[in-house]
């Protein structure tokens, strides 16, 4: 019986299957789950491989924010709130304050918008009134950072948020764009992203060229100068291609293979460089 237990725990941690419901375990301040809600245990699965970055697509479909890949249909259930607004939530009340404890730095959430940009920013901002105690916050001019931060990809209502004097929302720019888009930059965005073989078509194996390299870190510094944290998505999911952009400075790395993501942060730790917090 206790040897049943053993393996039984053995294989829980080994393949992240829930046994909590928050995770304790260290944390990873570059890694990004990327589609998180694909995965067998949405938000946990993520939680419990210690991702600090974590991605949702959502639909407005009959005035529900709905948490799909392509087609909301038949996932009425499966909404912004009941994925991941109150079980944030809820950790965060019984964690004080923090979804993870001892990490006292801002999770984000993205929320990759699939639909009408203005029509969902505007259900999404009631919803999150709801929940404003917990979310970093732009107001007048100052942001407030507090235990989430919610930032706004895919179909993005710029020109609304410009204009709001308080929001509980900041956007993920284009990397490409991060030298003329200055002005309030820090405001308003949060983070800079870009499709993978937009800037790059070395995709891990001999060196990358020093022209690709050089290209990208130009992009990072000019971002980082913003106050914006980067992305690649799409990038190639192998440990050369990992390693060269974090020696770039590319702060997010996009996986879908959250442990293999996961042990390579922390062999990176292990080794001396700072992957992880």
């Amino acid at each position: 019986m206790r040897l049943h237990f053993f393996k039984t725990l053995f294989v829980f941690l080994l393949f992240g299957i829930p046994l909590i419901g928050k995770s304790q375990c260290i944390t990873l301040a570059n890694a990004f789950a990327h589609n998180d809600y694909r995965h067998k245990h949405p938000l946990i699965d993520a939680e419990n491989n210690g991702y600090t970055h974590i991605e949702a697509d959502v639909f407005l479909h009959f005035n529900k924010l709905v948490v799909a890949h392509i087609n909301p249909y038949f996932k009425g259930k499966k909404t912004l709130e009941n994925l991941y607004l109150k079980p944030l939530f809820q950790q965060i009340s019984k964690n004080n304050g923090q979804v993870y404890a001892g990490y006292n730095q801002p999770i984000t959430l993205m929320i990759d918008i699939k639909s009408d940009a203005n029509k969902t920013y505007a259900l999404l901002k009631r919803e999150l009134e709801n929940y404003k105690s917990v979310l970093s916050s732009y107001d007048n001019g100052k942001v407030s950072l507090r235990a989430i931060t919610i930032v706004l990809s895919g179909h993005k209502p710029y020109d609304v948020m410009k204009n709001e004097q308080s929001r509980f929302a900041f956007i993920d720019e284009d990397l490409r764009k991060t030298a003329r888009d200055t002005a309030n930059a820090s405001n308003i965005f949060a983070m800079a992203s870009c499709k993978y073989s937009k800037l790059l078509k070395w995709k891990g194996s001999g060196n990358i060229s020093e022209r690709e390299k050089d290209r990208l870190c130009a992009y990072v510094t000019q971002a980082h100068k913003n106050g914006e944290q980067v992305r690649l998505w799409a990038s190639p999911d192998n440990k050369a291609v990992w390693k060269e952009i974090l020696s770039c400075g590319v702060d997010l790395i996009n996986t879908d293979k959250l442990v293999a993501l996961k042990n390579f942060l922390m062999s990176q730790s292990a080794n001396g460089t700072p992957a992880t917090y």
